[in-house]
């Protein structure tokens, strides 16, 4: 199952690290390669009524309820998802003003991991924020799914289009969920106290950083995301924070032990307004994938902050796939194909991978799928729904 945050359980790995160290610059004894995974942390603060009034009264992101009966228990599930409903044919394009947040990270150990700053050794294109701004995550990239136009835009939106493809089809090109406009911040730095964070050679490319996550998940929520209030960070925005090099754990931060490596997580909190935000490395160490998959994380985060906001749509019982080796059910649709790269997008001479993405129909077991070409993915890896339920 996902691993939410403080009840973390082993999962199949989808990418390995080749060798780990604890001090830097020295190797570590390699018992077991670590794995990368990712989190979600579902909302807290306020109940999902409360969200829904936050979101109908336009003090927080737009957010569009659903419900559909499964077919594979016949029971019915409803939930929420950011923009306006696919549903009504209608002219429904959404803006979601969008602010990336680069997180300078200093380890206590002296490590360095800056987003902002050259590394022509492993990120010889241009810098990860260069890189994160001009990639199809943010940037408009045509998208053709098995001969299926499905429209020049971002990869979500495509990704969005595509998964309601028998609703959106019949709008032409008048739906869209678009992160937009996109503000970057000034880089913020953050000074990792002891024991919180580590430094390693990577063993393939520069260092990784290791950070527990049950320090950085109240720092930014308590800290960060109300200092950059001035600057435009609030409820009706999604702040997205961008790591160099730096997974995460929860607990001692060692890429040796059994929680790491958590390569981004989604979330939101409220104590008067819900908060939507996701965390996401950046990877050109190659530890997690080839350098031109070093999006994948976002694309992850950013695609199940979209079905899944509040980090709470309960499915049907799925599982035994992707980073996932026991049950999960949950509208997490990065997790069935974590580690599964939609073909290449080349924007400006940059070859991107981002990650695929199971659809709404998959989950729910709906057949005919309601995605495009019929498909359960947006690279048609899955051809049928999630199959029985999950023991």
């Amino acid at each position: 199952m996902k691993r939410p945050l403080l009840f973390l359980f082993l999962s199949a790995t989808v990418v390995m690290l080749a060798a780990a160290t604890t001090a830097f610059g020295q190797a570590a004894p390699q018992t077991k390669p670590p794995q990368g995974y990712y989190t979600v942390i579902p909302l807290r603060g306020v109940s999902i009524n409360e969200a829904r009034i936050s979101a109908a009264a336009a003090t927080t992101i737009p957010m569009w309820d659903y419900t559909i009966t499964s077919p594979v228990d016949n029971l019915a599930y409803s939930g929420m998802m950011v923009g306006r409903s696919p549903f009504f044919h209608g002219a429904r394009t959404t803006n979601i003003p969008t602010i990336i947040v680069p997180i300078k990270i200093v380890m206590p150990d002296g490590g360095v991991f800056d987003p902002t700053a050259p590394d022509p050794t492993c990120s010889p294109s241009g810098t990860p924020l260069a890189l994160v701004q001009a990639s199809p995550v943010f940037q408009s990239a045509p998208f053709t799914l098995g001969g299926t136009n499905v429209g020049t835009t971002q990869y979500l939106d495509a990704y969005q289009r595509s998964n309601f493809w028998t609703n959106v089809s019949v709008t032409g090109d008048r739906y869209h969920t678009m992160l937009s406009p996109v503000t970057t911040l000034g880089v913020v730095t953050v000074n990792v106290p002891a024991p919180n964070g580590t430094t390693n050679v990577s063993g393939r490319c520069g260092h990784i950083g290791v950070m527990d996550i049950i320090w950085w998940q109240p720092y930014v929520e308590a800290t960060i995301i109300p200092s950059l209030a001035a600057q435009g960070v609030n409820p009706t925005t999604l702040p997205l924070f961008l790591f160099y090099n730096v997974v995460m754990t929860q607990g001692p931060p060692t890429l040796t032990g059994s929680t790491c490596c958590i390569l981004g997580y989604h979330t939101a909190f409220s104590s008067t307004t819900v908060q939507t935000y996701s965390v996401f490395d950046f990877d050109t160490t190659t530890s997690f994938g080839p350098t031109s998959s070093a999006i994948s994380a976002m694309s992850h985060e950013v695609g199940e902050w979209m079905d899944d906001p509040l980090g709470n749509n309960l499915t049907p019982a799925w599982g035994h796939i992707g980073q996932v080796t026991g049950c999960q059910n949950n509208l997490e649709n990065g997790d069935p194909l974590s580690g599964t790269s939609f073909p290449s997008v080349v924007l400006n001479g940059v070859t991107y991978a981002p990650q695929e993405l199971a659809f709404f129909s998959w989950f729910f077991r709906q057949s005919p799928s309601i995605g495009v070409n019929g498909w359960y993915s947006n690279n048609s890896t899955f051809t049928t729904g999630a199959g029985p339920l999950c023991r």
